[in-house]
């Protein structure tokens, strides 16, 4: 049933306030044949931790609440519904015996807005387990789409250039391939050799991950944020080389023969803004990359800051720093 003028606050890991004109709680696919999934939604809610909501929210709502594994088999392969915690799903893989997503652990929000976002930690992305996402495209009705009608790209996907057409009710997954253990991103081994893991399994390396993510980024619950707030840029190789030469120091992970990813969180840490801000909104003091709400912040700040760090990254590094989060809604 529809509801009007809903709060979202507790609804968005920023803890930004913002009003929804109209709401809907989507619980049974059986919904998606109403006349309200006709066209698309002004919003599709999940776990609210991929948002930079403003105060107003026009139109429809929709908050995605189908949650649970539908089918599994003992060779590793699941479909999840889309409303269920990834944290709880990348656990639940482990606990089972198929590992392969451990560097995927602790990401915040829901399954099925894992392959719209393409998420990824530590050298690893959803797109490498995915099979298939089942789908309602508006006006046409339910979808399966292949992992190359997906066309996954660095924290991008089709669902996040289409935005407007598709609703993402579940997610296949195949883990049944044992891959090779991704180590050498991030601080995973020297974790390992602190805690004198010399052979580490799965459930080693998920453990370390854990851990250095949360000595990095706050709890939402305390200090509201979206994780990760910009992307991490990719530039060429002559670019990189002349800030290499200025900044050795500079961390960086090849693409390709022509192309670098850079760190935006170290871009942020040198520009001095780690840690910096109001006392509304800044940048974490543990993570730089992570945008906190201090208390009483609107999405309006929050945009205001991120627009700052932004300018002061280009000014000094000529790097333009692309948002992750998705913006959405209109100052009241």
């Amino acid at each position: 049933m529809i509801r009007e003028d809903i709060d979202l606050r507790r609804f968005n890991t920023f803890g930004l306030p913002a009003v929804a004109e109209r709401y809907l709680p989507l619980t049974d696919t059986e919904q998606l044949g109403d006349p309200e999934f006709r066209t698309a939604p002004t919003l599709v809610l999940g776990g609210g931790s991929n948002l930079l909501l403003l105060e107003h929210i026009p139109g429809l709502t929709v908050h995605v609440l189908l949650s649970g594994i539908e089918w599994s088999d003992d060779r590793g392969r699941f479909r999840v519904r889309a409303g269920t915690d990834w944290n709880q799903f990348v656990r639940y893989t482990l606990e089972a015996g198929f590992p392969g997503m451990e560097n995927l652990i602790l990401i915040p929000g829901t399954v099925g807005a894992a392959p719209v976002q393409n998420i990824g930690a530590y050298g690893a992305e959803v797109a490498e387990f995915i099979t298939a996402v089942h789908a309602w495209e508006y006006g046409r009705g339910m979808v399966e789409l292949s992992p190359e009608d997906c066309a996954f790209g660095y924290r991008d996907s089709r669902f996040k250039r289409e935005t407007g057409r598709f609703l993402i009710t579940a997610v296949d997954f195949d883990l049944s391939e044992r891959r090779p253990l991704k180590l050498e991103y991030g601080a995973i081994g020297a974790e390992l050799a602190a805690a004198g893991i010399d052979t580490p399994t799965a459930r080693d390396v998920a453990g370390a991950v854990t851990r250095i993510r949360r000595s990095k980024l706050p709890d939402w619950f305390f200090y509201g944020n979206s994780g990760s707030f910009f992307k991490n840029p990719v530039v060429p190789r002559d670019h990189h080389a002349r800030l290499q030469e200025k900044h050795p120091d500079i961390p960086a992970y090849p693409i390709d023969d022509d192309h670098v990813k850079l760190a935006a969180g170290w871009l942020i840490d040198r520009a001095g803004l780690r840690g910096q801000g109001n006392d509304r909104v800044g940048s974490y003091a543990g993570q730089a990359l992570v945008l906190v709400n201090r208390g009483g912040a609107s999405g309006r700040d929050v945009l205001a800051f991120s627009g700052l760090v932004q300018e002061r990254v280009a000014e000094q590094f000529g790097v333009e720093l692309e948002p992750e989060v998705q913006l959405t809604g209109s100052p009241a």
